[in-house]
C-alpha cells in the first residue's frame, strides 16, 4: 500500500490509501518535443532558402539576416532582464524571429531598420505580451509591419533596385510589383506582354529578385516539407493556404479582374515563406486541426485580395496578422466534442 500524501497536495486524489496522480491528457508525450527542437527545425527547414539568398544577394543577405538575429537577441535579452523575468535566448525563439524578420526584408534595408524592427517585435509582438507561448500576433510580423508602415520610402519598391552592375539579378523590379504594373496594363491593353519576372520556372527556382527569403520558392518549399515531417508545422496550415490561393486567383482570372493565373501566385512573393515558416507558428496559429486548416484558408484568400486589390504588391504579411488576431476566434468555433457528447447540465 502506498504511503499516503498530504491531503492539501495539488493534482492527487487519494482513495482508500492510494495515490491516484490527476492530470489532462495527452497522458503520452514525447519528452524530445521541446521548445528549442522545434526552433532548431524551423532553422534547419529554412537553410535551403538561405543557401539560395547567399548566392543571389551574396554578403548582403548575411549582413542583413545576422544583424536582424543580433538585435532580436539584444532586445529579448534586454526587455526580459527589465522585467526581472529569467532570460529565455537559450530557447531559439528569437534567433527563429530574427531570421525570418531578416529573410523578409530586402538586402538594401538600413541597418536600423533591423535594428527598429527587431525591438519593435520583440517588444511589441512578444515580451509586452508575456513572453513565448503569450504572444497573440507573429513578432516578426509586427516588426517587419511597423518599419513597413514607418520607412515606406527604403522598403518600397525602389529598395529592390541596385545600381552596381556587378549584382545584375538586383537590377529589376521584384516579381510582384511587376505583376501588378503588367495586371494594371492588360485592362487597357490587352496586348501586354508579362515582363519576364512573370515566369514560373524562375520564380520557382529562385533566379529573380525580392525579399532575402522569398527569391526560391523550391527552397521554401523543401524547407517546409521537412517542417511537417518533423511536426514542427501543422500540414493543414500550408495545405488551406494552397488551396485558398488556387481558388481565389483562378476566380479572379476566369472573371477577368487579373491576368496572373493561380501557380504564379503560389510561387511569388513570400507566400511560401509565409505558409510554411510564418503562419504555421505554433503559438498564434488555432490549436485544433479543422481550425489549423480554416486559419490556412483565411491567410490564402487575404493574400490573394491584398495582393490584387490594395495598393501593397505582397499580402502575405498583412493577411498573416489579421488571421492571427483571429484566431482565438476559430479557437472558440472549433472546439472539439468530447468523447460521448458534452456533460449534461444540472437543471
Amino acid at each position: 500500500m502506498a504511503k499516503q500524501d498530504a491531503p492539501e497536495a495539488k493534482g492527487k486524489t487519494e482513495t482508500a490509501g492510494v495515490t491516484i496522480h490527476v492530470a489532462p491528457s495527452p497522458h503520452l508525450s514525447d519528452t524530445t518535443f521541446t521548445t528549442r527542437r522545434m526552433m532548431l527545425d524551423v532553422l534547419i527547414g529554412l537553410t535551403p532558402a538561405m543557401l539560395v539568398a547567399v548566392y543571389i544577394f551574396r554578403v548582403h543577405a548575411l549582413i542583413q539576416i545576422g544583424s536582424c538575429v543580433a538585435f532580436c537577441a539584444l532586445a529579448e535579452f534586454m526587455f526580459t532582464t527589465l522585467r526581472g523575468k529569467k532570460v529565455t535566448l537559450g530557447d531559439g525563439s528569437a534567433v527563429v524571429t530574427g531570421v525570418i524578420l531578416g529573410m523578409s526584408l530586402p538586402w538594401s534595408a538600413p541597418w536600423y531598420t533591423a535594428a527598429i524592427g527587431s525591438f519593435v517585435g520583440m517588444g511589441l509582438g512578444k515580451v509586452v505580451f508575456g513572453g513565448l507561448g503569450f504572444n497573440i500576433f507573429n513578432p516578426a510580423m509586427v516588426g517587419r509591419a511597423f518599419i513597413m508602415l514607418s520607412f515606406a520610402k527604403v522598403l518600397g519598391a525602389p529598395a529592390y533596385v541596385d545600381a552596381d552592375s556587378t549584382v545584375d539579378v538586383l537590377t529589376q523590379a521584384t516579381p510582384l510589383t511587376a505583376a501588378k504594373n503588367w495586371a494594371t496594363a492588360v485592362v487597357g491593353a490587352p496586348e501586354t506582354v508579362a515582363p519576364d519576372q512573370l515566369d514560373f520556372m524562375r520564380l520557382f527556382l529562385g533566379n529573380t529578385n525580392g525579399s532575402i527569403g522569398e527569391v526560391s520558392a523550391l527552397a521554401l518549399l523543401l524547407g517546409g516539407i521537412y517542417l511537417c515531417w518533423r511536426r514542427s508545422a501543422s500540414w493543414e496550415i500550408p495545405a488551406g493556404v494552397g488551396l485558398a490561393v488556387v481558388v481565389c486567383a483562378g476566380l479572379a482570372n476566369v472573371l477577368g479582374l487579373s491576368p496572373i493565373l493561380p501557380h504564379l501566385h503560389l510561387a511569388g512573393g513570400a507566400l511560401m515563406l509565409g505558409a510554411f515558416f510564418i503562419a504555421t507558428d505554433p503559438v498564434t496559429s488555432p490549436l485544433t486541426p479543422k481550425g489549423k486548416f480554416l486559419f490556412g484558408l483565411g491567410v490564402g484568400a487575404l493574400i490573394v485580395l491584398l495582393r490584387l486589390f490594395s495598393s501593397y504588391p505582397e499580402g502575405v504579411m498583412f493577411a498573416v496578422l489579421i488571421m492571427n488576431a483571429l484566431a482565438p476566434l476559430i479557437n472558440q468555433w472549433t472546439i472539439p466534442k468530447p468523447v460521448g457528447g458534452p456533460m449534461p447540465v444540472k437543471k
